[in-house]
């Protein structure tokens, strides 16, 4: 007979004892289970926090930029050229003009309606090559924005600036704007009326509740400009806006700044992090409570054992081979905890993404629902962590069991 078999033919042996030891198989049980737990807890922790950052990371990207390009001195001057010289850096696949106002959006002639607002100009043709916008479209159209001579400007809405106002395509609403316009009797607001042509659901509550877009020419002429504020570009590889927003100074010129959407949102996904690693270790801290109760098993089992050890040594059974019928019994608990915890860790986080189970308030945390992405890598990291917590619970009761005096164990006997 091999060692390998007669070992682990010993170790399953002792696992399932049975009538005087049916305490330490107890012990046993609750160990898988504690490990099993341990393991489940922390892959939906996990899945949980890269769900998390992976639905905001799209839904950022999907409603901005990659890259924001700035022109120092002079500005924005040819918007033709500055497009056709930032088509030229490698990676880029759209660039767009756009600019930025702030105001109030009232609507009835006793403003009794209103909300702040963030004002952004854009071109319709050259928008849709940057950002998600025209896929966001839910009523109306982004054509509408462009009106002709004799008609009003139009202006497409975020869904829940649209709710806010109870406003709906086709309706009249009017901007205010900072600068004032004097009156014989005091200064006075400026607002100019528009028409929504359309509404938009981008699906990050700081683009639905706060955002108006309008046809660039006609922010410019409402915020005084004569330039827009920045240049949009979208790339093939968002991963890759750090090394294109650090490569288009070094090829345009140094009057060219650039920011790309990880700079302008490294709090935010610096601060997921640390919540994914934080939650992790603290629910990992049940799988060491289980490692405990594998060691106090294979303890418990080692005194309860002693005789049986102390025969299988006068039979000829080497140190290595009573240490080995220990570990693998301790390792028996981690493989099954550890399998049992995988297969329902997997199936809650499939539940749970799969029927949007958990709804979060919009507001709060900018999505309806909380979304599960468990990794391979995060997958493979804690199933390995989990069976070298489980080995290493071996080693001590093994080594005891394996250190054992047979005279002194049979004496008494």
């Amino acid at each position: 007979m091999n060692d390998l078999p007669y070992e682990l033919f010993v170790a399953f042996r002792y696992l399932l004892a049975k009538r005087k030891q049916a305490f330490i198989s107890l012990i046993s049980f609750i160990s898988i289970l504690g490990v099993g737990v341990g393991v489940m807890a922390v892959l939906i922790a996990m899945a949980l926090m890269t769900g998390l950052q992976k639905e905001l990371r799209e839904r950022i990207v999907g409603s901005s930029a990659h890259v924001y390009v700035f022109k120092l001195g002079d500005g924005i001057q040819d918007i033709p050229a500055e497009v056709a010289r930032l088509r030229q850096v490698p990676r880029v696949i759209g660039v767009a003009p756009a600019a930025i106002g702030k105001g109030m959006l009232t609507v009835g002639s006793g403003l009794n309606q209103n909300a702040p607002v963030t004002v952004k100009g854009i071109d319709g043709a050259l928008e849709s090559t940057v950002t998600d916008i025209r896929s966001a479209i839910r009523q109306g159209t982004l054509d509408g924005l462009r009106a002709g001579p004799e008609e009003m400007d139009g202006i497409v809405l975020g869904i829940d600036l649209a709710k806010n106002l109870e406003v709906q395509v086709g309706e009249t609403v009017r901007l205010m704007t900072p600068d004032q316009v004097l009156t014989p009797f005091t200064p006075m607001p400026r607002t100019r009326a528009f028409k929504v042509v359309g509404i938009f659901s981008l699906g990050l509550f700081e683009f639905d509740s706060e955002y108006a877009l309008v046809d660039l020419q006609v922010a410019e002429r409402v915020f005084g400009k004569d330039r827009p504020d920045f240049m949009q570009v979208r790339l093939d590889d968002m991963f890759a806006s750090a090394a294109v927003a650090e490569e288009i100074p070094r090829r345009l010129g140094e009057e060219y700044a650039t920011q790309d959407w990880a700079q302008m949102n490294k709090s935010l996904f610096s601060a997921l992090w640390l919540e994914k690693m934080a939650i992790s270790i603290t629910i990992g801290l049940i799988i060491m409570v289980a490692a405990l109760n594998i060691v106090a098993s294979l303890v418990l089992l080692v005194m309860e054992k002693s005789r049986d050890i102390a025969i299988l040594k006068t039979m000829g059974s080497t140190t290595a081979s009573i240490r080995r019928i220990f570990m693998l019994q301790g390792l028996i608990i981690g493989l099954i905890g550890t399998g049992g915890g995988t297969l329902l860790g997997c199936g809650v986080i499939y539940l749970l993404d799969r029927y949007q189970l958990i709804r979060v308030p919009m507001d709060v945390y900018q999505i309806s629902y909380v979304p599960f992405t468990l990794l391979p890598q995060d997958l493979i990291a804690v199933v390995l962590a989990a069976l070298l917590i489980c080995f290493v619970a071996t080693i001590y009761p093994s080594r005891q069991a394996a250190r054992l005096d047979p005279a002194q164990a049979l004496r008494y006997q």
